[in-house]
């Protein structure tokens, strides 16, 4: 192809490997950082008592409201933070200045940042978590707006019967904040691209990723609920790794995040590869090099596409990914439908363990008579 001479990985110009994620995924984003801030809470008012055939009024200015919160909110129906693309800077209002007649200014209105389950919300470090909104209705308050300030009728004593001063409102909180979505699925599909990912996704679920035969199809993760046996669980599928994720070459390992929350993964491992054993480290290498605990979770290795191979190379395939693996990996293929129901099974039970317990380490509640 003219202009995409140079190195190239997986048949992919290097050009392309190396382009910023955000081109790459515009439908799905899991990552934003905005700003926020708390409203100012409102002056006190300095105001005094004047009426017909009365003497001495005294003061009567109001307080000043209190300014609006900063709220965050998991809510159902959303699966990206594109929202929030757009629109980057949130301020809640103002409180409302105090008036005469010991009349109290208005709150400010508080404003609320709705974001899908499966949220973290990161100091500007992008480090210290603040908040990991896992469940719909979970709300938080991020920033408290600022307290009104008193009118002159709080500052009146038996010495100081017309007081002159009221007080400021103060100020309200600001900061910048990331919000990093991480998928909530119960497994997730892992390996390298063209390993058959999408095409599992598809053929066991309701989904419809991008199918094709090119590396990196796929681009943004996808999710879909499988059922078999009458049982359901979430799987996810994310973008392929290549050697060199974890520094960012191709799609880079961003998108891992997204099975850190799953419970198992399958490991995926194209048969028509050049050696199944070495792919299965590349990956392995990768989900060790991101941390977080991705290369301990169970896995289940599985040889995919095995419909395309001849019964030796198929042999040979397997003795490779076995020794590397050490385990007897499961031949499958999404296509024909061999296996795959062998490798959802094995998925749901350790699925259905890692449920069972989670429910058992939740704290009971305290019984009183």
């Amino acid at each position: 192809m003219p202009g995409s001479a140079g190195p190239r990985s997986l048949g992919v110009p290097l050009a392309f490997l190396q382009a910023p994620v955000y081109l790459l995924a515009m439908k799905f984003l899991d990552q934003a950082k905005v700003y926020v801030r708390s409203g100012d809470g409102g002056a006190g008012c300095v105001s005094f008592r004047r009426e017909k055939f009365i003497e001495f009024g005294g003061p009567d200015g109001g307080d000043g409201g209190r300014g609006g919160d900063v709220w965050i909110e998991c809510v159902d129906g959303l699966n990206t933070l594109i929202d929030y693309r757009y629109q980057q800077h949130f301020k809640a209002k103002k409180g409302d200045h105090g008036k005469g007649a010991n009349r109290t200014g208005a709150r400010g209105a508080d404003i609320v940042l709705k974001v899908p389950a499966g949220t973290q919300i990161l100091d500007e470090d992008e480090e210290t978590v603040l908040a990991d909104l896992t469940e719909v209705g979970q709300k938080i308050k991020l920033l408290e707006g600022g307290n009104g300030g008193f009118g002159n009728a709080q500052f009146k004593t038996s010495t100081n019967q017309a007081p002159r001063r009221a007080n400021p409102g103060l100020e309200g909180q600001e900061r910048w904040i990331w919000l990093r979505l991480k998928l909530i699925a119960d497994a997730g599909l892992v390996g390298l691209p063209n390993a058959g990912k999408s095409t599992f996704l598809a053929a066991t679920t309701a989904a419809k990723p991008k199918i094709a035969d090119y590396p990196f199809t796929t681009l943004h993760p996808g999710l879909g609920v499988v059922r078999v046996d009458g049982r359901e669980f979430v799987l996810a599928d994310i973008p392929g790794l290549i050697e060199g994720a974890h520094e960012g070459v191709g799609i880079g390992d961003r998108f891992l995040g997204h099975v850190e929350r799953c419970r198992a993964l399958l490991h995926l491992v194209d048969g028509t590869s050049e050696h199944a054993g070495k792919a299965y480290k590349t990956v392995r290498a990768e989900l060790a090099a991101y941390g977080n605990g991705l290369d301990e979770k169970p896995e289940i290795v599985a040889l995919s596409k095995v419909d395309a191979l001849s019964p030796e190379l198929l042999k040979q395939q397997k003795e490779r990914l076995k020794r590397a693996a050490k385990k007897t990996p499961l031949l499958l293929s999404a296509q024909s439908g061999q296996g795959v129901q062998e490798a959802l099974r094995a998925l749901l039970g350790i699925v259905e363990e890692a449920r069972v317990e989670e429910k058992e380490e939740e704290p009971r509640p305290e019984w009183r008579p």
